[in-house]
């Protein structure tokens, strides 16, 4: 774990000091402060695991969820909780985020076990439309609207 966290920390290193410094900068720091960080951390937390392991520590034996592991995996959960993310992937471009994404999120609902169907549907269509504004007004990513946005 400790030479997979270095090589992730050269990395990160390598590829932040090869950043394009001719960014537009708004303050003191540019586009490379935040990788030079996560890199130098990594590498930091790399080398105390190594001295750790070497001084003879030894992770702490996990406690274990409350689970029955010998319990069955839920398909049919699995099963709706992909075709909703299927759904809102294939439906994205044409109907638009707002609506595939209600979909999606009210079909997250459903899988999960959520059977209030007055409510479900319209928490999913705010949520969707609240982060369509948020990405596409206030963080300038566009996001398809679809026709729905088309009329507003």
């Amino acid at each position: 774990m400790s030479a997979f966290l270095a090589l992730l920390g050269v990395l990160v290193l390598t590829d932040a000091l090869t950043l394009p410094t001719d960014f537009t900068t708004r303050g003191p720091l540019g586009p490379k402060a935040v990788p030079v960080l996560v890199g130098s951390l990594l590498l930091l937390v790399a080398v105390l695991l190594a001295r750790d392991v070497l001084r003879g520590g030894r992770g702490e034996a996990e406690g274990g969820e409350d689970i029955d592991l010998s319990g069955q995996a839920d398909w049919r959960t699995v099963s709706l909780l992909s075709g909703a993310f299927l759904a809102n992937a294939a439906l994205i471009d044409l109907i638009g985020f707002p609506a595939s994404s209600a979909l999606m999120f009210w079909g997250a609902a459903y899988a999960l076990g959520s059977r209030n169907y007055a409510r479900d549907p319209l928490i999913a269509a705010v949520l969707s439309t609240v982060t369509w504004v948020l990405f596409n007004e206030l963080l300038g990513v566009p996001l398809p609207g679809g026709p729905l946005m088309e009329v507003l």
